[in-house]
């Protein structure tokens, strides 16, 4: 596990705040320049899976953490590109903890993550044939994207939800082929490690999940 701070192999001791908190660097492998972990990781393809969220995620899995508006008057005003550039430039999941038609949009207000940009091949074209998201989750459902426009398609739906709640709360409309599955539950064993490993102080059992807001 990197982070773009330039922490690598990290092992902290509880959850981090933020990409520069220092319990990171805590039993870390190693600790590298910000500008390495730009160029010799994420800009050439060498991580092998990344998750990126964003204020708006479109229905090839681009991500705008820009702003919402016209530049460079904005209406909302996001973090920024951050990294979200060159991560996304490598095969990068999608991930957000709020599922609405004000999140999953058309096309994203501006594009500071690649998905699979236009559809089709023009990722391909663009990135040197690099992959783009594998799939996206939510809080409701797990997507991944059709194999050749590259749309997203709906995979299965979480317990406590239908179809039909998903499709009401996404702004395009999703592939959806067939009969669609309950999501897999986490076994006891990823239970355990999300528990005592990845969040040992049990923060993220107060992260509050939205649907439709």
């Amino acid at each position: 596990m990197i982070y773009e701070a330039g922490v690598i192999g990290a092992e902290p001791a509880r959850l981090p705040l933020s990409i520069g908190d220092p319990t990171l660097v805590s039993g870390a492998l190693s600790v590298v320049s910000m500008y390495e972990i730009f160029t010799n990781y994420l800009q050439r393809g060498n991580v092998d899976v990344g998750f990126l969220g964003g204020a708006q995620i479109d229905k090839y899995g681009n991500i705008n953490m820009i702003g919402i508006g016209e530049h460079p008057k904005l209406k909302v005003r996001g973090p920024g590109s951050i990294g979200s550039i060159w991560l996304g430039s490598g095969a990068t999941a999608n991930y957000t903890e709020h599922h609405s038609k004000r999140v999953f949009v058309e096309k994203v207000a501006h594009r500071s993550g690649a998905g699979w940009c236009e559809g089709g091949d023009s990722r391909h074209k663009l990135l040197d044939g690099r992959d783009g998201p594998p799939y996206c989750w939510t809080p409701i459902c797990v997507c991944d994207f059709t194999e050749d426009e590259h749309r997203m398609r709906l995979v299965s739906v979480h317990p406590g939800y239908s179809v039909e709640d998903v499709v009401a709360n996404t702004g395009f409309e999703l592939v959806i082929e067939g009969t669609v599955p309950q999501t897999t539950p986490p076994t006891d064993w990823e239970l355990q490690v999300l528990r005592t490993q990845v969040d040992r102080g049990g923060r993220l059992k107060n992260r509050r999940l939205t649907v439709g807001l």
